[in-house]
C-alpha cells in the first residue's frame, strides 16, 4: 500500500451524499411549488360550516303592507357563523317589496347576541306565500359560497 496514493486519492462518498440531496431539495420543491399551484393550501382554511336552520312561515303577519306573510328563519345549531357571511337569498314573492339579496341583518327583526350568529338566533322577512329562499354562506374572502338551508312557500 503507497501512502502517497491515499493522499492524492479523490474518490470518496461526498459524490453519492451531493446527488441525495439534489434529489431531495428537487423533490421537496416541486411538491412545495404543486400545493400553490393547485390549491391545496386555501381548502384546508375554507372549511363550510355545519349548521341547521328552520323555517317557519305565518301568513298575514307581514310587518309591511304589501307583502302576504312572514317567515322567521332560525339557527337551530351547530357551528357559529359571523354575520358578515350570512345572506339570504332568492324570490320573496311578487308583492313583498323586500330586496332579494339582503344579508342576514339587513331583515327587519335580527336577533342575535355579538358579530356571531348562534343557536338560538333569527330573523324575520316579509314574505309572499310563493317565496323561495336559501341561507347562503359566503366567506370574507368570497371566493366561494354554500348554501346552508332552502325553504319554499305553500304557494309555491
Amino acid at each position: 500500500m503507497d501512502i502517497k496514493q491515499l493522499i492524492h486519492d479523490d474518490d470518496a462518498v461526498s459524490p453519492v451524499i451531493g446527488v441525495i440531496l439534489m434529489v431531495a431539495i428537487t423533490v421537496i420543491l416541486a411538491a412545495v411549488i404543486a400545493s400553490f399551484v393547485l390549491g391545496l393550501g386555501d381548502q384546508a382554511q375554507q372549511a363550510t360550516p355545519q349548521a341547521s336552520f328552520s323555517w317557519e312561515y305565518e301568513a298575514g303577519e307581514a310587518e309591511s303592507g304589501t307583502a302576504d306573510g312572514l317567515v322567521t328563519v332560525t339557527h337551530d345549531g351547530g357551528d357559529s357563523i359571523e354575520v358578515s357571511s350570512l345572506y339570504i337569498r332568492g324570490t320573496f314573492g311578487s308583492n313583498s317589496g323586500t330586496s332579494s339579496n339582503g344579508d342576514w341583518t339587513s331583515h327587519e327583526s335580527y336577533t342575535s347576541s355579538g358579530s356571531d350568529v348562534t343557536a338560538g338566533s333569527n330573523v324575520e322577512a316579509d314574505v309572499d306565500s310563493n317565496y323561495d329562499l336559501r341561507v347562503i354562506y359566503e366567506p370574507p374572502e368570497g371566493d366561494t359560497s354554500a348554501t346552508l338551508a332552502q325553504d319554499t312557500g305553500p304557494d309555491a
